[in-house]
């Protein structure tokens, strides 16, 4: 019988992706560059399931049936075209290659255009979840060519999880490289949740609490507004004693952050589009300092600054929880605006409410507070700033004067709070009717004679001032990015 879908890569993901598959029914042609690996997963957890493996491409595209369906879980880059090199000619018009790494979303767009030109329609993928995700149900957000999507449409949103209301968190998001630009914000995002839930974890060590009671605090956080996968994984964390030294775990792990790219992909997206993803950014910058080991301990024993010993009646816990759900909330903000101007950039009409009720399950970021986001936008799809919906307005009215608080304790004590602090400067700039963005303006036409506008004149009406008296009218022209 042939297989309705091909795999190639089974490392992790792609073998719970398979088993995934097989458990809705699927049967499912594997095929991997170590015929080793391949062997090991037909014969461990593949054995007497449908699936079959293959030792070369040609014997797997020639299992499967028509039109055929190729889905790709290799390493982002230039692996992801050899493979691509190595199987489209051996399809036909009308076949399916999917792209379910985490691809850059500029080479989604090439790959769509340059294989829709062969008559192969490609999906760029993005698939959240991690290794429990893709066993059990991850979240799925597929773009590329449309035309591709009833051939996958059922594939795909059986493998997924399915939100608390039924609807699978799989749909369509858009064309070109609309799935994987959505997946990296995704992961931008992912990036500022861990940094705040750490900065929550580093005030309460400084307090002096135990782990024991940071767990039981963060069980409790888990119960309310901050009910979530991360807040959930880390009581469990902070709970967790390596069995061979008796110790707690957290304790033994070195404080040097890894990442794997798709986090300053979107900070670059942002800084490429002006959007304010200040968050984010100083979370992937977080981790940046945090893997300078060396270059931290030798400052360590120079710089002036207290010790970050804080007081533990300096920190209210309802404060502090007050101040990761506000920063939380500004970081999907953020988030939602770059989404915003990509979907008007690109043409690609982005269904902001269903992206969110695509991470209600499944994927790492998922949280009840993702059904807020989502019937935010319900309510008005032309949402500007998720902080004007009247659920968060109200919720930052609420929360701002504890996370001050906190802001200010961390500062007192010398403690880094790179996503609470950036965070609340943009909650107040965004509020301010008038910045001393005037004065920059100001001393740019002073020195390179780049025009400002006035607030007594219309808006894109460009002036110049001869500062010095001997500058002359000539000015450089005014640009924005």
């Amino acid at each position: 019988m042939a297989a309705d879908i091909g795999l190639i890569g089974l490392a992790v993901m792609g073998q719970n992706l398979v088993l995934n598959m097989a458990d809705h029914g699927f049967d499912v042609a594997v095929h991997n560059r170590s015929a080793e690996v391949t062997r090991a997963f037909l014969d461990g957890p593949a054995a007497g399931k449908s699936i079959t493996g293959h030792d070369d491409v040609e014997g797997l595209v020639a299992a499967l049936e028509r039109p055929r369906k190729v889905m790709l879980m290799v390493k982002a880059g230039d692996v992801v075209d050899t493979v691509i090199d190595q199987v489209a000619p051996l399809l036909d018009e009308g076949d399916v290659i999917i792209d379910g790494g985490n691809s850059l979303y500029t080479d989604s767009i090439r790959r769509t255009e340059a294989l829709a030109d062969q008559g192969i329609h490609f999906v760029g993928a993005g698939v959240s979840g991690g290794e429990e995700g893709a066993r059990t149900g991850p979240s799925i957000m597929p773009g590329g060519d449309v035309t591709a999507w009833p051939l996958v449409r059922d594939i795909l949103q059986s493998i997924a999880a399915d939100a608390p209301d039924g609807r699978p968190c799989c749909d369509w998001v858009g064309p070109g490289g609309a799935g994987h630009f959505v997946k990296m914000v995704h992961n931008g995002i992912e990036y500022g949740d861990m940094q705040v839930i750490a900065e929550a974890y580093d005030l309460m060590r400084c307090a002096g609490m135990s782990n024991a009671d940071m767990a039981a605090t963060f069980r409790t956080w888990d119960d309310g507004v901050l009910d979530s996968f991360l807040i959930e994984i880390t009581a469990d964390i902070l709970a967790h004693t390596d069995p061979d030294t008796g110790e707690a775990t957290i304790d033994v792990i070195l404080d040097a952050a890894g990442q794997k790219g798709t986090g300053k992909w979107t900070a670059i997206a942002a800084l490429d589009a002006g959007q304010p993803l200040t968050l984010v950014s100083e979370a992937v910058f977080a981790r940046v300092v945090s893997a300078l080991v060396d270059r931290r301990q030798e400052a360590a024993e120079v710089l002036a600054g207290p010790h970050r010993d804080l007081d533990a009646s300096a920190l209210d816990l309802d404060d502090l929880r007050d101040a990761l759900y506000a920063s939380k909330i500004v970081s999907y903000a953020q988030g939602f605006m770059l989404l915003a101007d990509a979907s008007d950039a690109h043409g690609w009409d982005l269904d902001l409410g269903r992206i969110a009720s695509l991470w209600r399950e499944g994927c790492i970021i998922r949280a009840v507070f993702l059904d807020d986001i989502t019937a935010a936008f319900d309510d008005d799809p032309s949402l500007s700033n998720l902080m004007l919906a009247d659920t968060f307005t109200q919720a930052l009215a609420a929360a701002q004067d504890g996370w001050r608080r906190v802001v200010t304790a961390g500062v007192a004590a010398g403690i880094p709070l790179p996503a609470y602090a950036s965070a609340l400067a943009f909650y107040d700039g965004i509020r301010s009717a008038r910045t001393p963005a005037n004065l920059i303006q100001a001393q740019r036409d002073y020195f390179g004679a780049h025009t400002y506008e006035r607030v007594d004149r219309p808006r894109g009406e460009f002036l110049h001032t001869d500062w010095t008296g001997h500058g002359g009218d000539v000015t450089s022209g005014s640009y924005t990015t």
